[in-house]
């Protein structure tokens, strides 16, 4: 297997896949997505997954640091920040 195919921290991927799994067969589609980061936020702690929730990043603009901030929706193992989407559909870019 090459770098590029290589996952990065396999089994907390794994371990966060399934909690993100796990709420979304148990609570379905339809809701917003706070409704389904509270849910994930209590997988994460039956789990035992270490993570901190709406963490701020500062960003930069060429060596300049922005007034504006990154907040994601949580990071885990300190390591993988993970954003949450509820969407209807997951759209395709098509490429000719």
């Amino acid at each position: 297997m090459d770098a590029a195919n290589k996952i990065l921290y396999k089994e907390e991927s794994f371990a966060i896949i399934g909690a993100c799994m796990k709420v979304h067969r148990t609570l379905g589609a339809g809701f917003l997505e706070a409704v389904y980061e509270e849910a994930l936020e209590k997988e994460f702690q039956t789990l035992k997954i270490p993570f901190k929730r709406q963490v701020k990043f500062d960003l930069y603009y060429d060596n300049q640091k922005l007034q504006k901030k990154y907040r994601d929706d949580f990071v885990c193992y300190d390591t993988i920040i993970l954003e949450i989407k509820a969407v209807s559909q997951i759209p395709v870019a098509l490429y000719a």
